[in-house]
């Protein structure tokens, strides 16, 4: 086990399971993992490894007995009917036969309808009589000479809940873990190896969950294919409901005015719609207006007389084009259904992750560690529903006052989402909340910055915030820095073609976030040193997850000319990142012209443990470089004082860098092509600032 898995059992003994487990023991069976993973948490609650191997037999022989498989419906009702009563594990749903005035349920995999439930059973478990609910249930088969009795009737139920979970204890062992610890297992939690994902990306894949920490919490993603957009609300909660977007139907969702029965809102903490785009799918006007009603308001009418309910909304959905092509030709909602497609509706949801920045979901990303059985960790988040944190924000940072009620409204929900799920005990920083503050307006104004695309009577809107200091933090999105020639376009439409637009830069100051325009030129093509480019000094801040961003762009034209290129990099050890080191010497042969001869050195730290194994790799740089006009070179710094990154040129230039060439998220590995492993632009990056400088010019 890892430090973090053997930290988890200690603290939260009983309450976590080995992820890996479920595949272990789920076989054929179609079931959601917190359905498993209750099972496993009453066996395999454990490091023991002896005991986790005796619970992953119980819980395959309890699903082999008991958990029902359509295919063998029949051989479970004769069973059942053999023995008098038995004890399924199944999908239940039950309504009212008017006729007989008596409660009726049906067992989806069992395939028998009209059992007989008592009103009790009813009223202790009212979902039931909205949508299906797995439960563990005793089913008695009893025959009757009379034609119009059911012989079925279900004796005992027991929803797949966890009994209840001390929140107190919970908050306080959050204490026991660091920031970073904390995140990595709420993602081991959600079934995600934490190595292979950046901050940046951590967070969003936690942003998933605010629907099910915050009540009336509205939240949009759209993104390719295959990244996991559903998951999380088909498979980590009992308390959420995954629809169809094309299943929606006034009575389903809200009340069905010939009965009176309220639909899903009235008893889901999240209801999600799975593929909700779709330009060509259509929605009834009155539903779209109900729905906008609610989303405001969180009252829907029944009849004449409004009702109130608290159910989230998420909604899924799977983009057709790429960020640039949207915002160069529509927008970032194009996607969306006509109905849906309104200003009206889209002003009412309080963020829009971007499902673009969500690598698609492989093999690999999962993990074998330890996380909360998911069903604990859905009742702690529905605990949570009741409390309100965004006033942790005011006592370091204030919210432009220039934003509207409803941006300012749909930034403090996000805010108190993150602070319930990363600080449940109120142990932020101010750097931390600061963090969050930027996510929580950034996904706010990704949405009021499509709109006044949309609709051009929403004005622009300056999203900003102060600190203690006094001073204006700008707040930016990721593809307003990626692609500024498209971003600030309304109408949805750029005449400018120019592919060779220059990579536009975030210039910050230490307090003071501004945007300004241009960017170091790049020039295409075999570089002269008697080339002229306008280059200036500068600081230039990259937010994480961003694209578009390469060695020939951020490096190339400050290199243009040079005879001699010094590279300081404490970090060139593993394979990845030395090849990040041959890549830039790619570049510098690409750039100079074919007779001109330069020297590129490079000082950096052995990698202790794999010295041999590196030296292997630095030295196959070098004899790769015979014949092409690069003299490559390397040394370790013996002094071990070495702890800047910088690139320095004999024409006087410093380019100094926090995160020196590691500027690209780690390649996970896998089988088969990407455009990552081939082109740098396509790489997704980390967070890191490059520093341009000029120095007084050393030849030779």
């Amino acid at each position: 086990m890892s430090d973090l898995d053997s930290k988890i059992n200690e603290h939260f003994a009983g309450f976590v399971v080995r992820k890996d487990l479920v595949k272990a023991v789920k076989g054929n069976a179609i079931v959601p993992t917190y359905v498993l993973e209750y099972l496993l948490g009453q066996y395999c609650a454990t490091d023991d490894e002896a005991s986790i191997q005796t619970g992953i037999e119980t819980v395959k022989d309890i699903l082999r007995k008991h958990y029902v498989h359509r295919s063998e419906a029949g051989l479970i009702q004769s069973t059942i009917r053999e023995r008098g009563r038995y004890k399924v594990i199944d999908q239940i749903s039950v309504s009212l036969n008017e006729k007989t005035d008596s409660y009726e349920a049906v067992f989806e995999n069992l395939g028998i309808k009209k059992v007989s439930v008592d009103s009790t059973t009813v009223k202790a478990h009212p979902k039931l009589l909205v949508t299906g609910v797995w439960c563990i249930a005793d089913v008695q088969y009893e025959f009757s000479d009379e034609a119009r009795t059911s012989p079925w009737i279900l004796e005992s139920i027991k929803p797949i809940q966890i009994a209840k979970v001390d929140y107190e204890q919970y908050r306080d062992v959050r204490q026991a873990f660091t920031t970073d610890e904390w995140i990595d297992l709420l993602m081991q939690s959600i079934g995600f190896r934490p190595e292979v994902f950046g901050r940046r990306s951590k967070l969003l894949q936690l942003l998933r969950l605010i629907p099910f920490v915050e009540r009336n919490y509205n939240l949009i993603e759209l993104g390719p294919k295959g990244t996991g957009k559903s998951h999380v609300y088909s498979e980590f909660s009992p308390h959420g409901q995954l629809i169809s977007g094309g299943e929606i139907t006034i009575p389903k969702l809200f009340v069905n005015n010939s009965n009176g029965r309220i639909g899903l809102v009235g008893y889901w903490d999240v209801v999600a719609f799975d593929e909700f785009a779709g330009r060509e799918k259509t929605a009834n006007k009155a539903l779209v207006d109900i729905m906008k009603n609610y989303m405001a308001n969180k009252t829907f009418s029944r009849g004449v007389n409004p009702m109130g309910a608290e159910a989230s909304f998420s909604f899924v959905g799977n983009t057709d084009h790429n960020v640039p092509y949207m915002l160069k030709n529509s927008d970032l909602f194009e996607a969306l259904p006509t109905q849906f497609h309104d200003s009206a509706f889209i002003d009412r949801l309080h963020a829009y992750l971007p499902g673009w920045e969500i690598d698609v979901i492989r093999g690999e990303m999962f993990t074998k560690g330890y996380g909360f059985i998911v069903d604990y960790l859905a009742e702690i988040l529905r605990h949570l529903r009741s409390e309100d944190f965004s006033n942790r924000v005011h006592q370091y940072f204030k919210v432009s006052e220039k934003i509207s009620e409803r941006d300012r409204t749909a930034i403090s929900k996000t805010m108190s989402g993150l602070l319930k799920l990363i600080f449940p005990d109120g142990s932020q920083t101010e750097a931390e909340v600061e963090e969050l503050l930027r996510l929580a307006m950034e996904s706010r104004k990704r949405v009021k910055d499509q709109l006044a695309r949309i609709d051009s009577t929403y004005p622009e809107v300056d999203f900003h915030y102060i600190g203690a200091d006094g001073v204006k933090r700008n707040v930016t999105t990721v593809e307003e820095e990626e692609y500024p020639q498209f971003y600030h376009i309304k109408g949805g439409a750029v005449g400018d073609d120019r592919e060779d637009a220059p990579l536009d830069l975030l210039v910050i100051s230490p307090m003071d976030p501004t945007k300004v325009a241009g960017a170091p030129a790049v020039l295409t093509g075999k570089a002269a040193a008697s080339d002229t480019v306008a280059l200036a000094e500068g600081h230039f801040v990259y937010a994480e997850n961003r694209k578009g961003v390469s060695y020939e762009k951020l490096f190339g034209p400050h290199l243009d000319g040079a005879s001699l290129v010094v590279v300081t990099d404490p970090y060139i050890r593993l394979f990845y990142q030395i090849r990040n080191m041959m890549e830039f010497v790619e570049m510098l042969i690409r750039r100079k012209r074919p007779e001109d001869q330069m020297k590129v050195h490079l000082v950096t730290g052995p990698d202790e443990g794999n010295v041999s194994r590196q030296r292997e790799l630095l030295d196959s740089i070098t004899a790769a470089c015979t014949g092409s006009g690069i003299e490559f070179s390397w040394a370790f710094d013996t002094s071990g004082t070495a702890h800047a990154r910088d690139i320095v040129t004999d024409t006087g230039w410093k380019i100094v860098l926090d995160r020196g060439l590691d500027i690209f998220q780690p390649p996970i590995k896998t089988e088969g092509f990407s455009l990552g492993d081939r082109l740098q632009e396509h790489r997704v990056i980390k967070g890191f600032y490059v520093t341009y400088v000029r120095v007084a010019a050393e030849k030779g």
